[in-house]
């Protein structure tokens, strides 16, 4: 199938606007910015020449409204299930959690990234079905960054995101808003995905051979969806522009060019400012990384620039040859980032990734510390302390750790003899840490677990006691027992 490029225009989301205020316990005598999020199926061509594919979004699109949040001043947020009793992608019911009794369409909210009370974090387990809703409550005592909001139901978070329940959670705070990025028409969020989709506009999601556990370890489509459109274009002026760079892909990564060799200035990651820009001709995004990146057309006039995936356009932008200019200078410093002694961690935990395999060496389920979602709890960290996560790759994948509730810093990467560990369970490194490149020395919410090494993280363990959850974000791998829960007990 050949379509012609950019032709259609790049869908912008809307911001998100409160329908009203309420109340709510935590804020005795306020009054607090009220949200309804309803998820409704849908269908909207991915391409000029195609047919309208059906979908699954918040308010009826994907990517869903941009919420747009003031550090200090929280807001509830309604998410409303009002989509269809039968789901149109293939339910795995050997999967924990999407058993056959279990109700096929099920959803809950999680923001990535979201520093939230545990009862408004999403819990897998929290679902609710078509019919029923649930209130959220969202502190926004963070720094400026930018979150994601999508499904988290257990069992087939794969499916629901694959449906397009996805969105932008755009915090702001005075200090990023004193820096002169661009805002406004200019600060654009764009949602990376891949889909496998037919002649008939339809999505199509991978099965296995076996009917009766159709699961698949992996989920990579033949097109790359920019804000929910096949090769999109952009008109931009002649000036700056902050394009909020989100992989909300199942198991794809991403190497994002642009065809001019011109860089792409990162200014954030997952959880905020860099301390500086940081110029970069490359960016590689992990499922449900983020960077922030400054172009500058300035000087383009006229031209058309293409973003690229590993060399393949996939969105362009059309410079006008006419525009505001925009005169602010990128600032030299951006935030002040003070780094974790490693000496101030009160434990450090060596956690497993792992995998099982049939007898032709197929994976048919992975899993964290060699334990099953429903075995009993075994991180338990104390509020405000700070731990030491050691990740130990055991499987050939590269796999995105994502913890709730906090933001970490990425200490190093070490190669370990992997015969060694499944002889005796020992760490036996087998060359020197590598310190974490200059784009991940800000704060992350996801890490790239490589293959072969341990991949130390440090996290202080900030926020309300109750139970989280951590885990791989390739979907796949999420859905079927790569996720634990942790609890967060209180400060002793």
């Amino acid at each position: 199938m050949t379509l012609a490029r950019f032709v259609d225009p790049l869908p912008i989301p809307p911001l998100a606007q409160p329908v009203g205020e309420r109340t709510h316990a935590a804020y005795p005598g306020r009054r607090l910015p009220y949200y309804r999020m309803e998820m409704r199926a849908f269908r909207t061509p991915l391409h000029r020449d195609l047919p309208p594919t059906p979908q699954w979004g918040y308010q009826g699109m994907s990517p869903g409204p941009t919420l747009q949040a003031q550090r200090g001043e929280p807001l509830l947020v309604e998410w409303i299930n009002a989509l269809p009793q039968e789901h149109f992608l293939p339910i795995d019911h050997s999967i924990h959690g999407a058993e056959r009794e279990k109700p096929a369409v099920r959803t809950v909210a999680h923001v990535h990234g979201a520093r939230v009370p545990a009862d408004s974090d999403g819990y897998p387990e929290d679902w609710f079905t078509p019919g029923h809703s649930a209130l959220y409550h969202y502190p926004n005592g963070q720094d400026a960054a930018t979150l994601w909001y999508h499904d988290h139901a257990m069992g087939i978070t794969r499916l629901n995101l694959y449906a397009g329940l996805f969105g932008a959670y755009v915090m702001r705070d005075p200090h990023e808003q004193a820096l002169g990025l661009p805002d406004g028409d200019c600060d654009l969020p764009l949602a990376l995905c891949d889909r496998l989709v037919g002649k008939d506009g339809k999505l199509y999601y991978p099965v296995s051979d076996d009917p009766e556990a159709p699961w698949v370890s992996e989920c990579n489509g033949n097109a790359i969806l920019c804000n929910g459109k096949l090769f999109p274009y952009l008109e931009v002026e002649p000036r700056r522009y902050r394009l909020r760079l989100m992989n909300v892909a199942n198991t794809r990564f991403f190497n994002l060019t642009l065809s001019n060799g011109q860089p792409l200035v990162q200014v954030a990651s997952d959880q905020g400012l860099l301390a500086a820009p940081l110029p970069r001709k490359q960016v590689t995004l992990y499922p449900a990384e983020r960077a922030d990146v400054v172009v500058d057309f300035a000087g383009l006039d006229g031209k058309d620039i293409e973003l690229r995936q590993q060399g393949d356009a996939i969105l362009q932008f059309r410079v006008r040859d006419r525009g505001r200019r925009d005169t602010a200078a990128m600032p030299t410093a951006l935030n002040t980032i003070e780094r974790t002694p490693p000496a101030t961690a009160v434990r450090d935990r060596v956690l497993t990734l792992g995998e099982m395999d049939d007898a032709g060496g197929r994976p048919t389920m992975m899993m964290l510390g060699g334990k099953h979602w429903s075995a009993p709890i075994t991180e338990d960290p104390r509020q405000d302390s700070v731990e030491i996560w050691s990740l130990v790759n055991l499987t050939g994948d590269v796999h995105p750790v994502h913890l709730h509730l906090v933001r970490f810093q990425v200490l190093e990467r070490r190669p370990f003899d992997l015969f060694a560990w499944n002889a005796t369970r020992t760490l036996k490194y087998t060359g020197p840490a590598q310190p974490p490149p200059p784009e991940e020395m800000g704060w992350k919410d996801t890490v790239r677990a490589d293959p072969g090494m341990v991949t130390r993280i440090i996290t202080r363990f900030e926020g309300e006691p109750g139970r989280y959850v951590w885990h791989c974000h390739l979907l796949e791998h999420e859905d079927n027992e790569m996720m634990r829960p942790f609890l967060l007990r209180a400060r002793a």
